[in-house]
């Protein structure tokens, strides 16, 4: 009953077996210790981030919503025949005005060959009408010739039929000679009257003639530079025939193979300009108070990985957020509208030198920091 009257005495704390006071005394003092120095390191921690955040995080600016993009050049032909050489292939380069593809030509030869021959003629055609203009211009001097003929026989006898008008009445004239006289005045006024007519028939030829040649030489000459600029354009024609690369850059989507008959306007490969590249970079709505043309950006592509660092400039912003051109458009006007932050594409342009040493292709992904701090 004694055992069972004896009260519950209350447990002693743990402790390792046989730890004297003084050594548990040196283990909590320690253990503070260190929590007191964790402490403070999480405070210094956070002071050196707030610091770095005041002078250098808030200046700047980044995604990892970025894309290499290119002004890519399509090669479409401008004229239509068939393709008898193909002389590149995808993954190729090529710098500009290397040849590409090569068409039939021989419609275009016989086209610039009937060019030529209308110009011939054409030149043909000045050169004989200046001569006519020569011929005409004689034939009005003749036909004046003609008239001061004319006019001394019509003035004759005129004279003649007045001296016999004036002797009628005494009797010396005969009836028989009055109506001679009366004829031959007739007569001769009629080869003045034709005579004139001639002569105007002729200046008018040679007018009209003069119009044609006037102020114009066999190399300013309307129906020659009519001919020359049809020669030209079958010339243009058959240089077309041939079709050469427009920039430098790679052969890139090559559709197009010998034998294949090829339309105006159809694409038959495009170019990739590899070394002018730029970033199109996808930032928050957010992000961009602080972003202006023209600030400071560096970037590193997934390719290379954080060894290799492009450095580039803001050369503007797009007109809108990427879902404002989708193709089916957000309809926000709906009941059910969740906000969706928005992204806005920025155009950031590399270093051309940077851009040579690690060459870029169009869709590969970047990481992007602006420096804001340069307003």
């Amino acid at each position: 009953m004694a055992e069972a009257d004896q009260k519950p005495q209350t447990a002693a704390p743990s402790q390792p077996a046989g730890e004297s006071p003084e050594a548990r005394e040196a283990r909590l003092q320690t253990r503070k210790t260190w929590l007191i120095r964790f402490a403070i390191l999480v405070v210094a921690v956070a002071l050196i981030y707030g610091a770095w955040y005041l002078l250098v995080g808030r200046n700047h600016v980044s995604t990892d919503n970025a894309y290499v993009n290119a002004e890519v050049a399509q090669v479409t032909p401008l004229v239509s025949a068939q393709v008898v050489e193909v002389l590149v292939s995808d993954t190729q380069a090529v710098k500009k005005g290397d040849v590409l593809v090569r068409l039939d030509d021989s419609n275009m030869r016989i086209a610039y060959a009937q060019a030529e021959a209308e110009l011939a003629r054409a030149k043909r055609m000045f050169r004989q009408s200046s001569a006519t203009s020569e011929a005409l211009s004689a034939q009005v001097n003749a036909r004046s010739a003609d008239i001061a003929s004319a006019e001394a026989d019509y003035q004759k006898a005129k004279v003649d039929l007045e001296r016999r008008l004036a002797l009628q009445p005494s009797g010396a004239v005969s009836g028989d000679e009055l109506t001679a006289a009366r004829k031959a005045f007739a007569a001769a006024q009629a080869s003045l009257n034709q005579a004139r007519a001639n002569r105007g028939a002729a200046s008018g030829q040679l007018a009209a003639n003069q119009a044609l040649v006037s102020g114009s030489t066999v190399e300013t000459d309307p129906a020659v530079l009519a001919a020359k600029a049809k020669l030209d354009a079958a010339k243009l024609d058959l240089d077309r025939a041939v079709i050469r690369a427009p920039i430098d850059g790679v052969v890139t989507r090559r559709q197009v193979q010998v034998g294949q008959r090829v339309a105006v306007g159809n694409q038959i490969m495009m170019i990739v300009p590899v070394t002018k590249v730029y970033v199109d970079a996808n930032f928050k709505e957010r992000q961009l108070r602080r972003v202006r043309p023209g600030q400071a950006a560096t970037l590193t592509a997934d390719l290379y990985g954080s060894d290799v660092v492009y450095h580039g400039k803001v050369v503007g912003f797009s007109g809108g957020t990427g879902s404002a051109f989708a193709l089916i458009p957000a309809q926000n006007a709906t009941g059910n509208w969740i906000k969706v932050v928005q992204r806005v594409p920025v155009r950031i342009e590399l270093d051309p030198k940077e851009l040579a040493e690690h060459p870029l292709r169009v869709g590969l992904s970047m990481e992007a920091e602006v420096d804001v701090s340069d307003r």
